[in-house]
């Protein structure tokens, strides 16, 4: 739990809109049980406080003594039946008794220490007894806290309404202002993400019960798999939470569980169960959690992993912990219902193309009419043609396989399609860079050949649309470190030879801009 949502005491609140807040572990009444109130407003829960007693037993104080008289006994070796006293003449028997006329032990005030059968007792040094007021002193600044009650909410209503739903034409063409070709893919997106929320909106319907449309997306990287999702999610106005399966390892090892993907989400969505389990969770790198070739070694980080994950997938209560991503973290933990959470994997997998290549030349792979096998090697988008079965051989178990009922692939990007990127949609690259110039009144052309230019370098480079970027900022360097230096300059344009590094851009003064623009 967060200090925003801990709240110190004021003297003007209203003691029934807080609860109690345990000072040792921080959990609120509503999650510890009832607190034990001590000196200084301060309230432990029963479970924290036990685990001082038994710490204390295990130390060897006598807690009996310690409640009936106030003061604090120590006993060094409590196994044994005799122990003696402070100058070894007394001895105290199994019953309790005293022998021999030694002095008594003292305490720090010098008075005699005797519990009420008259038998003395050690005394711990310095220590006569546990005074509860101390403890505020002890505890410095800190300040009792509370924590805001939850109201209960007297309506229930469906977090999501079936005429809220945007229908599957009205999704594809608002993804169509963000996202350049990838037709199929968004189709198939926007008829699954329409399915799931009719799903959310209609649970309690009928007996009916309509199952998951859970999604696994197949590309070259590059090509668009996240920012699909992170735009899907935007327009919907839904928690997302994206994540990547590579820290992921089995319950006990180093790395993350495999619940703290739910926990994402739930910060994304505030905290606020309710909203979380109709969220999206996004997995990508999904590709890393198959199934090791040839290892000896435990496989903590695939098929375990795999096997972890059907429950999520499917649907179920989750324990997660809220506002921290490991549940040894001392804080509270809140049930999730996974059921109406749709889950979005995505992955590369490389050399799944082999495994396709092998699947298609088996078919005639023999005789006058076998195919060459070559022949798929120069096919870009021979991921289109990937069934269950491939991912299956790739690493992937059925069962997980299974819980995710809708595979596609998304193309890889052409020069055609990586020209597009640049200019068409509503925040194109070429777009931001122009608003980085007109902020210091400078207004910045793409030529035609340019953005040709620009594509094609980004095409050799085989890492799709993450290369333009990276080309942009290259030459756009010197440009945006020199124009602040002069306020003359007006226009600066961007030709195919700048980008081939056969020139430089074109630069146009302010004044010979104006009479251009009068002209």
């Amino acid at each position: 739990m967060s200090d925003d949502e801990i709240r110190e005491i004021r003297p003007d609140s209203d003691p029934d809109e807080y609860e109690k807040v345990c000072y040792v572990c921080r959990r609120p009444e509503s999650k510890a049980g009832r607190m034990i109130q001590i000196q200084g407003d301060f309230c432990i829960c029963n479970d924290c406080m036990q685990k001082t007693f038994d710490q204390m037993s295990n130390m060897g104080f006598n807690l009996t003594d310690m409640m009936n008289n106030g003061g604090m006994a120590f006993n060094p070796n409590p196994s044994q039946n005799q122990t003696p006293s402070s100058d070894g003449t007394d001895a105290k028997t199994a019953d309790g008794t005293t022998e021999g006329n030694g002095a008594e032990a003292s305490g720090q005030d010098g008075a005699s220490q005797k519990d009420n059968q008259g038998a003395p007792r050690m005394g711990f040094p310095n220590i006569s007894m546990i005074n509860l007021a101390d403890l505020q002193g002890m505890m410095g600044m800190a300040q009792p806290r509370r924590v805001k009650k939850k109201k209960e909410k007297k309506d229930e209503k469906p977090a999501i309404e079936l005429k809220d739903i945007p229908a599957p034409h009205v999704i594809k063409a608002k993804l169509d202002d963000y996202v350049i070709g990838q037709e199929y893919a968004k189709k198939i997106m926007s008829v699954a993400v329409y399915n799931h929320y009719k799903r959310v909106a209609t649970e309690h319907m009928d007996d009916i019960e309509i199952g998951k449309s859970n999604m696994l997306m197949i590309g070259p990287t590059g090509c668009g798999k996240t920012y699909l999702v992170q735009t899907l999610a935007r327009l919907l106005n839904v928690p997302l939470a994206i994540t990547d399966a590579t820290s992921l390892t089995e319950a006990g090892y180093i790395g993350d569980d495999i619940e703290s993907v739910v926990s994402k989400l739930l910060a994304a969505a505030d905290n606020d169960v309710e909203k979380a389990e109709t969220g999206i969770i996004f997995i990508d790198e999904i590709d890393k959690i198959a199934k090791k070739r040839n290892t000896n070694q435990r496989d903590v980080s695939g098929e375990s992993v795999q096997q972890g994950m059907l429950k999520l997938l499917e649907g179920a209560e989750v324990e997660v912990p809220v506002g921290a991503s490991s549940k040894n973290a001392m804080v509270p933990m809140v049930t999730v219902n996974t059921k109406k959470i749709l889950f979005i994997c995505g992955g590369a997998f490389p050399d799944l193309e082999d495994i396709i290549k092998e699947r298609l030349n088996k078919n005639a792979s023999v005789g006058f009419q076998a195919d060459l096998k070559d022949k798929y090697d120069k096919e870009e988008n021979l991921l289109q043609q990937v069934t269950t079965e491939d991912v299956r051989q790739y690493g992937m178990i059925p069962e997980f396989i299974g819980r995710l009922p809708i595979l596609f692939s998304l193309e890889a990007l052409t020069e055609d399609m990586l020209s597009q990127i640049l200019t068409e949609p509503k925040n194109a690259l070429l777009k931001q860079y122009e608003k980085l110039l007109a902020l210091d009144e400078v207004k910045l052309i793409f030529t035609e050949d340019a953005v040709r230019a620009i594509a094609k370098k980004a095409k050799e480079r085989k890492v799709g649309a993450r290369a333009l970027r990276a080309i942009i900022e290259e030459f756009m360097l010197d440009i945006m470190y020199e124009i602040p230096k002069d306020d003359d300059i007006g226009i600066v344009t961007i030709t195919a030879d700048y980008i081939e590094k056969k020139g430089g851009p074109i630069i146009t003064m302010r004044q010979s801009a104006g009479i251009a623009a009068q002209a």
